[in-house]
């Protein structure tokens, strides 16, 4: 029996549900609403990280900020170690907000300029009120170390390290309040592709390590190749087809997810798929009339652990 299978669902996020409206004329009133996200169930274990891989737009960084509570959802459901997280207690949520950590893009914006890396790594510890001054500083050393960094960083400022390095950094204070769960936001997207390579190896160690779920979100199929256990490809708000790794990437079955595939770059010619170009077509916008009602089609078993939306072509 594998990990998986032995343990429950760490998040387990169904029939969700998030759509914005467009405001216009003087008044303000409602004119369209964007379908942000339709219908997105998916599980995600301890221990195993589940890319949600899209084009810009197709709703996978919104689904992170509703399950962050920083986005309210129209419907659905989002339980976190099988206590639901909408209209919980604000005791639930703190404990939520401890044990989940979020990565994002920009390490540039993600840290204060005018705090010292010490004071960024401990300002997670000081509002949870974690330990004393000095804990809370030893701490911090341990973090850098832990990223790969040295104590001695403790006392520059942001604008003294490299992109790179911010985002080791980024990473340290996340790991600050030992979640159980990352989010990870297009977290190596800025960054070029060999730094890209060692954030996401630093990821996997911390992972193995300390055994944490991340939630990987991402644009580019050759990086969540690389550290996905699990893919859920989304497109137009809707989760399109889900499933282990090896039969996502091996044995693709929607057509959005053959789009995103045939754009990887395959280094060995003797791997390159022959007769199959590159689909380039864009993504029709998500804004819909008020009184759009969406039309969900059923999901289809390819495998036990594979599944694809049906396309409505048949």
């Amino acid at each position: 029996m594998s990990k998986r299978e032995a343990s429950a669902p760490l998040v387990e996020v169904r029939d969700l549900i998030t759509r914005f409206d467009l405001r216009s004329g003087v008044l303000g009133r409602p004119s369209g609403r964007v379908h942000a996200v339709e219908k997105v169930s998916f599980d995600l274990f301890p221990g195993e990280t589940l890319a949600l891989v899209g084009e810009s737009g197709c709703g996978k960084s919104t689904v992170a900020r509703t399950i962050m509570q920083l986005d309210r959802p129209l419907a659905g459901s989002i339980r976190y170690d099988g206590v639901e997280l909408i209209g919980a207690s604000r005791k639930a949520i703190t404990r939520f907000r401890r044990e989940v950590q979020m990565i994002f893009q920009d390490p540039f914006s993600s840290l204060n300029p005018r705090m010292t890396i010490a004071q960024a790594l401990m300002d997670p510890m000081r509002v949870h009120r974690l330990g004393s001054m000095a804990a809370m500083r030893s701490r911090a050393g341990e973090l850098l170390a832990k990223v790969e960094l040295s104590a001695e960083h403790l006392e520059r400022y942001p604008h003294a390290f490299s992109g790179g390095q911010r985002q080791r950094i980024c990473i340290a204070r996340a790991l600050a309040l030992d979640p159980r769960l990352i989010i990870a936001d297009e977290a190596v997207a800025s960054l070029d592709v060999t730094i890209q390579a060692q954030v996401i190896n630093l990821l996997m160690d911390l992972q193995r390590e300390m055994g944490i779920a991340i939630l990987f979100i991402s644009h580019d199929m050759a990086v969540v190749e690389r550290i996905a256990h699990r893919v859920a490809v989304m497109y137009l708000g809707e989760i399109v087809e889900i499933g282990d790794r090896r039969s996502v990437f091996g044995n693709p079955q929607h057509p959005y997810t053959r789009k995103l595939l045939s754009t990887v770059p395959v280094a060995d010619p003797t791997r390159r798929p022959t007769g199959r170009k590159p689909i380039f077509d864009e993504i029709p916008s998500a804004v819909r009339a008020l009184d759009f009602v969406p039309h969900y089609l059923p999901m289809r078993e390819v495998s036990p652990t594979h599944f694809v939306r049906e396309t409505g072509s048949a």
